[in-house]
């Protein structure tokens, strides 16, 4: 793997962060927020995987992008609900177990490929 292109991809990923936080701090959080839950990660991740990996190895990844997306919304519901109530770790901790609880779930119930 060529190092360079290792960083450009560092770098493309930080800036879409880099964006969702200058929207939620500068601009409206709902912005950061579609900027967030945008396809840009995904997008991003098929491109450079397609680019070293070819189309059956990015199909296969799309497909399970999907499938485990149903985690991170659980995510994102779960920290929402939780830091209503309790101070912010413990509400990233508890959402964060709920997550992995998910996910190992929906890996034991998707069939095998």
């Amino acid at each position: 793997m060529d190092l360079s292109y290792l960083a450009i991809r560092f770098l493309v990923g930080g800036s879409v962060i880099a964006g969702v936080m200058y929207l939620a701090l500068q601009v409206d959080p709902k912005y950061g927020g579609i900027l967030a839950a945008a396809p840009i990660t995904t997008l991003l991740a098929f491109i450079f995987t397609f680019s070293e990996a070819g189309e059956a190895t990015s199909r296969q990844l799309l497909i399970s992008m999907f499938w485990f997306a149903i985690p991170t919304l659980f995510f994102i519901l779960v920290l929402w609900y939780l830091m209503g109530r309790y101070p912010v770790l413990p509400s990233l901790g508890g959402a964060f177990l709920f997550w992995l609880v998910a996910v190992i779930l929906v890996n034991h119930l998707l069939p095998v490929t």
